[in-house]
């Protein structure tokens, strides 16, 4: 199985490679990955103490930040090493004040793994969510590092609980515990005879409620808002767009206003999306000193950093990726907020979705006759609204603490 996982590396290589010729994500993730070891050599001296952080891509870079910064803030001598396997992570985050060096994860080779683990040096490692690169993984139990994963999430259709899974199960053993996001996941890595396994809960809990302790004003989606009642699109994708359009364009009532925060701010795909739309529309992009915002129906959001503070704004929210296939985004951001949310049909894969569906805090949607009926209740009844609202804040309260538990295991 190790030699047939190091040929599919290989290949896999080669292939991106070719494909980056093509692409300019997966460029930016070969040229990225050709600096790492000269920019560790760079930053990291033999005798520093070091924290390694790994993450695939910026969701896990956010759910793992309450324990970074928990770690930096107790271990302040100590340098950071982050590491993203993905682009949208590493050119997000790059600059990111938690750490003192930034780099693309190598490829998943053995050789690979011993001259990154030979330049780190970690004292401890953290990997976040899903990262199981088996070559590394058993290159640090040889090595015997502390090593933990947090927020893991397993089910029992992966490769780890197969019969032909021993390769990819064996590296799990490389972490020295894992903290799980619920007692299924922790009854399956028991069942491979894993049990340095603790139920902590899934530390995005604690990162979003983070965001009611810092400012979250926003000058433009407040003069744009007013006293209006507002309805925060965020992270739509074209099916998406497809739910609610006809709603928006439809709408008739002067009190409701509506932001767009599309997931891709191209500017060709922001120009498609607004010559959609039959009301008065801004773009963020095309702010002036001088605009009147008050004007608007809508404020499309075509930049980033912006979104988790605009949820604050709304008294609804639609989270993008569920009306297809790209995968629903983060529903944890507008329910800290107390509002009630709306998604597409695919969310299968997220169990908090799952569990705000049972409980009567988000509603699904299959097709936009049941988004303008469902949409338009709540925004006609400040009742309903109110519900659903208590039902995702209670859920965001009632699910905090996971950082706590890790930090408390990472007594060093």
């Amino acid at each position: 199985m190790k030699g047939l996982y190091s040929i599919g590396i290989y290949l896999a290589s080669f292939v991106v490679k070719i494909t980056a010729l093509f692409n300019s994500k997966l460029k930016q993730g070969v040229i990225g990955r050709k600096n790492t070891f000269l920019k560790l050599k760079n930053s990291i001296k033999p005798q520093d103490k070091t924290f390694w952080f790994h993450c695939a891509s910026l969701g896990e870079y956010e759910q793992g930040l309450p324990v970074f910064e928990a770690l930096k803030a107790k271990h302040p001598n100590y340098k950071v090493v982050l590491s993203f396997f993905s682009p949208s992570g590493f050119e997000v985050r790059k600059n990111t004040k938690i750490a003192d060096v930034v780099v693309y994860l190598p490829l998943d080779t053995t050789t690979n793994a011993q001259r990154f683990l030979d330049l780190v040096n970690p004292d401890y490692i953290l990997f976040v969510k899903y990262e199981i690169w088996p070559n590394f993984l058993h290159e640090i139990k040889k090595r015997d590092i502390n090593a933990i994963l947090i927020s893991a999430a397993f089910r029992k259709d992966q490769v780890f609980f197969k019969w032909y899974g021993g390769y990819m199960r064996s590296a799990l053993f490389g972490f020295k515990h894992i903290f799980t996001q619920d007692e299924n996941s922790k009854l399956l890595l028991e069942s491979i005879d894993y049990n340095s396994v603790s139920v902590s809960g899934d530390t995005r809990f604690d990162r979003v409620s983070n965001q009611l302790k810092i400012e979250n004003s926003v000058s433009f989606i407040e003069e744009f808002k007013g006293e209006k009642l507002c309805v925060v699109f965020g992270s739509s994708w074209p099916d998406d767009d497809k739910l609610y359009m006809d709603f928006i364009n439809k709408n008739d009532k002067p009190d409701v206003k509506f932001v767009i925060a599309p997931h891709n701010i191209k500017p060709s795909y922001v120009a498609s999306l607004k010559s959609q739309l039959n009301v008065k529309t801004i773009c963020y992009s095309e702010l002036t000193q001088n605009e009147n915002l008050a004007d608007y129906k809508v404020f499309i959001l075509d930049t980033i950093g912006y979104l988790s503070k605009v949820y604050s704004y709304a008294n609804i929210a639609y989270v993008g990726g569920g009306a297809g296939s790209t995968g629903l985004h983060n529903i944890l951001e507008p329910a800290v907020f107390g509002i009630p949310i709306l998604i597409g049909e695919n969310y299968d894969k997220f169990p908090e979705a799952k569990t705000l569906i049972d409980l009567g805090g988000v509603t699904s949607l299959a097709n936009s006759s049941a988004f303008n009926s469902t949409l338009n209740a709540l925004i006609t009844d400040d009742g309903l609204r109110k519900n659903q609202g208590e039902i995702t804040k209670s859920y965001i309260d009632s699910n905090t603490g996971a950082v706590v538990k890790i930090m408390d295991y990472l007594k060093f």
